[in-house]
């Protein structure tokens, strides 16, 4: 087993868990262990989750009951202050992973311990298909490109079921917040001087869109507003200067306008 603590938040995904859960064990290099947090799913998600606990052997699959819903940053948070082992491994409940994913990433990172985080691309594919159905990957040599601060501020190009970190670094997701919980945390990552990397090889499944269907990514000016959010936050904390921060604003506006457009010409075609 790999020295990972895999982290899924989960609300009512009773229909999707097993299928994530399932490309955490099959992984060619397992997680120690898999932390699964309900974010007070209030429908049969938590029976869900401890008749997987029991599916598995014992002590590998741990579940962990929020006493509130306070959205998935915080339930991560959650399950990163249960977790025991050096790296964390983020995945929701409605993806998958590649089975090489733990092998590929956790052993670049444990052979360069300077980096903090480390991120890949994702394949977007349909219900009936799987990450494991495609080319194998673990003959290539795993590149893992810096991720510099100025890219990162224009594009969250970290998908959260390809993040991995180090479990010791002081960052935290949010707090109660919900929409582009994710990217804030990357950029502070980022913007506190902490190496991040990133590798084009596609070790993960996103089974929906990245914004305009079901799930958080429907609410696009909720994610606009979580994402103007991120970058006052870093204006606030002295990581960027005003200039900066206001050339950001419009952009990820004239960015959020043009998904709107391309949403509406989806819809009419």
């Amino acid at each position: 087993m790999s020295n990972v603590s895999a982290v899924i938040p989960c609300y009512r995904c009773a229909d999707t868990i097993a299928r994530a859960v399932t490309s955490i064990a099959e992984q060619t290099s397992q997680p120690a262990e898999v932390i699964l947090v309900d974010d007070c799913s209030g429908d049969d998600t938590l029976a869900t989750l401890y008749e997987l606990q029991a599916h598995y052997p014992q002590g590998w699959v741990k579940v962990i009951e929020s006493p509130k819903n306070a959205g998935p940053g915080t339930a991560r948070n959650l399950g990163w202050e249960a977790a025991t082992q050096a790296y964390i491994a983020f995945l929701d409940a409605d993806d998958s992973w590649h089975r090489q994913k733990i092998a590929i990433q956790y052993g670049w990172m444990s052979k360069n311990p300077e980096a903090a985080l480390t991120g890949h691309t994702c394949q977007q594919v349909n219900n009936e298909t799987t990450v494991n159905q495609t080319e194998n990957f673990i003959s290539m040599t795993a590149c893992f490109y810096p991720l510099k601060k100025n890219k990162l501020l224009l594009s969250n190009s970290l998908s959260t079921p390809s993040v991995m970190l180090r479990r010791d670094i002081e960052q935290r997701f949010p707090d109660g917040k919900r929409y582009a919980e994710d990217y804030h945390l990357w950029l502070e990552i980022c913007c506190a001087g902490l190496q991040c990397y990133r590798s084009e090889l596609p070790l993960a499944c996103l089974y929906k869109a990245a914004y305009g269907e079901s799930g958080l990514s429907s609410a696009l000016w909720k994610m606009e507003q979580g994402e103007l959010d991120a970058y006052v936050s870093l204006f606030k904390k002295n990581n960027i200067k005003m200039g900066t921060l206001l050339f950001l604003l419009g952009f990820s506006l004239a960015k959020c306008l043009r998904r709107i457009v391309l949403l509406n010409i989806k819809k009419v075609t």
